[in-house]
This record gives C-alpha cells, structure tokens and sequence, in this order.
C-alpha cells in the first residue's frame, strides 16, 4: 500500500483531507478542459488509488464554477484531425482507460458538478459513483457536433444503465444540454444543490462514506460494476461469496459488538 497525499500532480489540483481526495482541473480561465497529458495522469492517479492506503473516497470537484469543457479544441481535437489510424486509436484507447480506471479504483468517486460539464467531462461525471450538482449545472454529450458518434468512453454502455435507453439515445443524437431538473429527475444526479454549498455537501457526503466499511465499500463497487455481465443467478452466488468475505473483516465484528453495546460502530476499514 502507498500514500498519496504526497502527490504531486502537473495538470490538476490535488488534496487529501480526513481520507477524502479532491481533484479538480486546474484551467478555470476555460472551462477547464481537458488535454493529452491531463487525461493521461488522471488515469494513472485513478490506477495508483487501487493501492492508497490513506484514501477512501474521491471527490471530482468543480473549479471556478464550471466542471470540464471535455477535451481542449486546440490541444486535442487539432492535433487528432492530422493523426493516423494507429495514433487515433491509441487516443481512444487511452481516454477510454481513464473510465476503466476510475471504475476500477476500488474507492466509491462522487463528481460535484457546477456550470459546464460536457464531452469527456461528462463522461467522467457519469463514471463518478455519485453525482452532485447545482440549479446552473449543464451537462452534454457533445460527440455529435463535432462530428463523433455517441460511443464515446462507454457512453453507449453506461449512460444508459443510469437514466434509461430512451433518454440516453436522445442525449447521444442530438448532443443537448440535459438541465440540472431533468437530470435530477431522470436520476443522473443524486441531489442538486446550491452553487455555495456544493463542495460541503460533496464532502459530508465523502466523509459519510469515508467513517464507514471502507472495505466492504470496495466490494460494493466491485459488485455494481460486475454484476452488469452477470445473469441473475451469477449475481446472487457473486454476492454471497463477496459477502461471506465482508463477515470475515473485524468492521463487521465490530458492529456486532456496538450493537449489543447499543453504540454506534467505529469502522477502520479491516
């Protein structure tokens, strides 16, 4: 296990407090969108959290009242037009990797989401495990107008999974802005909130999760993201060895011990 809240980070910001991590990108004179290099230790920040043991949770916050512009039209999307097939690809490749790290992280990511938040920032918004937002909040899948296709970073697979085929077709297609209220009604975000009391409610929430069985949260992870392959009977038999692991821990003894003490349980994780 490693430390990180030593990290250095070149293309974002960075902190660690009671065992929660906040990033945000750090370009807020644009959105904050993002480039080849952010996208890059994004995803190699998100596969070291596998191995933190002074983290629990993550917070993907807002800086300077937006969220992400997705990627950089002068940084990214120039360059991409010159590439060939294999550079494209690696591309692609890469920016889908930034999903598959955040989803195999092992610790639960809440997204706190002001102002823009589209393309690739929503996108990773929709990775997050909880989402947050304000009234201002404006979340797109902009593929589309720039000529893409919807598919992007597991979109196709995901998006539809949180607020439904329908919904999730129209978004990709058409590449509108989906507003704070109907997301909130469609269920992409858990809770709206306003713009000042953002970043607290995202770290009560962050510190919520982080006093908890952060073991057993890992595992809970691990079972949203796999049971998706999983028939149901799969599922059940998945969760009941991922179970019988959770009653092996000294948090889920602990708890016991509270019980019958009729305290509330101090979880450590173990």
């Amino acid at each position: 296990m490693t430390l990180m809240a030593g990290t250095r980070p070149e293309h974002f910001l960075w902190q660690v407090e009671d065992r929660v991590a906040t990033i945000r990108l750090n370009r807020p004179e644009r959105k904050n969108p993002l480039t080849f290099d952010s996208y890059a230790e994004l995803r190699d920040t998100f596969r070291a959290l596998v191995h933190a043991s002074d983290v629990d949770v993550v917070v993907i916050a807002s800086n300077g009242g937006n969220f992400c512009s997705g990627g950089d039209v002068h940084d990214i999307i120039g360059p991409l037009v010159g590439m060939d097939m294999k550079g494209l690809l690696a591309f692609t490749r890469m920016t889908g990797d930034l999903v598959k790290a955040m989803i195999g992280c092992g610790k639960p990511i809440i997204a706190a989401v002001d102002g823009i938040c589209v393309g690739a920032g929503a996108i990773m918004a929709m990775a997050a495990d909880l989402r947050l937002a304000t009234p201002g909040a404006k979340c797109a899948f902009l593929f589309t107008r720039v000529g893409l296709a919807g598919c992007d970073m597991g979109a196709c697979a995901m998006l539809p999974r949180i607020i439904g085929q329908g919904r999730a077709a129209e978004l990709l297609y058409t590449g509108r802005v989906m507003r704070a209220e109907e997301g909130a009604a469609w269920g992409f975000w858990n809770a709206i909130h306003a713009a000042d009391a953002l970043d607290d409610a995202a770290m009560t929430l962050a510190r919520q999760l982080a006093a908890g069985p952060t073991f057993a949260h890992g595992i809970t992870k691990t079972q949203l993201n796999q049971e998706w392959n999983m028939g149901l009977e799969q599922a059940i038999e998945a969760e009941a060895q991922a179970q019988a692991i959770c009653m092996q821990t000294r948090d889920f003894e602990r708890a016991y011990h509270a019980f019958v003490a009729r305290e509330t349980p101090v979880f450590r994780g173990d």
